[in-house]
C-alpha cells in the first residue's frame, strides 16, 4: 500500500495528528466515502503483522453487537474490519513500507520520523 493516512473525517483526533504531520507526502482516505477493499485490509495485515493489531477494541460496536473480542482469532478481526470502519483503529499511516496504527504518541512520533 502506498503513503497513506487512512481516517474517518469526523475524528478530530485524526485532523489533529494529520495537521501535526502537515506533510503531502500523504494521500488521505476518508474511511466511509472510501471503504477498505479486502486486498487492502490484507495488505495493512501484512505490514503490521496481524488483523488483531488494526482492530479497534474501542468501537461502539462491539457493545452494541454483544461481541466477545477474547474470543475472536485472526479471521474474526478481519471479517469485522471489514464489515463496518469503526473496527479500524484509527488513523492508519503507511509512509515507505511502514505501518503506524492509532492515536498513541509513539505511532504518531514513529509516523512523523519516517515522514
Amino acid at each position: 500500500m502506498d503513503n497513506v493516512f487512512i481516517h474517518l473525517g469526523t475524528c478530530n483526533t485524526c485532523k489533529k495528528i494529520w495537521q501535526q504531520l502537515g506533510t503531502k507526502k500523504l494521500a488521505q482516505r476518508e474511511l466511509k466515502a472510501e471503504p477498505l477493499k479486502p486486498d487492502e485490509v490484507d495488505a495493512l495485515k501484512k505490514l503490521a503483522g496481524s488483523y488483531e493489531a488494526l482492530f479497534s477494541r474501542r468501537s461502539q460496536q462491539i457493545k452494541n453487537l454483544g461481541l466477545d473480542v477474547g474470543k475472536f482469532g485472526e479471521n474474526d478481526f478481519r471479517k469485522f474490519i471489514l464489515e463496518h470502519y469503526s473496527f479500524l483503529k484509527r488513523p492508519v499511516i503507511v509512509v515507505d513500507g511502514q505501518i503506524f496504527i492509532g492515536n498513541a504518541k509513539a505511532a504518531v512520533d514513529g509516523a512523523r520520523a519516517a515522514l
